[in-house]
């Protein structure tokens, strides 16, 4: 018997990748918009932890289903940490990755390659509608992967989606190949989400997924 297992998201990009990193024997990954489900949580947490646990919990409100939500983006370590969780709305509400990907090559404008480092982070959160916490909460399953690396000096490849074009994994030297150069099977060996998966994937096997 197949079971169903929401993904908290509207992105097709997102879906698509969660549904080749889990690969679950006998689950079907489904979306928020397979589902017709309308309206956002509003994501005002000060962590991808956070915010991941807030589109989980969204999730199963809205469907009544075991839901999975990620929560990613990247940390640059000249600006502080940013974008950070502001990653998709780094350029504005409505900005396309292209507008987050110039506004981060212009702050960083200068730097050497050396100052350029950065990491991409994901968090991945499970709530489930049949459990209840001792105080009537959702307990939640929580685990998170980063990939390290260095911002480009300008966009390359058209692979992969977001921040992509110009992040350069640690794997490669300055200059080199961009995760929008890889591969997607490539991307999906080394990547924060494929981290993250890994770690969730035996806490959801134990749980019959």
């Amino acid at each position: 018997m197949t079971r169903r297992l929401l993904v908290a998201t509207r992105s097709v990009h997102k879906l698509r990748e969660l549904r080749a990193l889990l690969a679950l024997d006998h689950t079907e990954l489904v979306s928020l918009d397979d589902l017709g489900v309308e309206g956002d949580p509003i994501e005002d947490g000060l962590t991808f932890e956070t915010n991941a646990a807030i589109k989980a919990r969204f999730g199963v409100r809205a469907t009544g289903l075991p839901t999975i939500a990620d929560d990613s983006g990247i940390e640059v370590e000249a600006l502080g940490g940013a974008p950070g969780v502001r990653t998709r709305r780094y350029a504005g509400e409505q900005a396309t990755d292209e507008d987050n990907n110039q506004l981060l090559l212009t702050s960083l404008q200068g730097l050497s390659p050396d100052r350029r480092g950065a990491r991409y982070v994901c968090a991945l959160v499970l709530a489930r509608p049949e459990v209840a916490g001792p105080r009537g909460g959702m307990p939640l399953i929580s685990v998170r992967g980063t990939c390290r690396g260095r911002i480009a000096s300008a966009p390359r490849g058209s692979n992969g989606f977001g921040y992509d074009p110009i992040f350069e994994p640690a794997s490669e030297p300055p200059g080199g190949r961009t995760l929008g150069l890889w591969t997607p099977a490539e991307k999906n060996a080394i990547s924060h989400r494929a981290r993250a998966a890994r770690r969730i994937i035996p806490r959801l096997t134990a749980l019959g997924f």
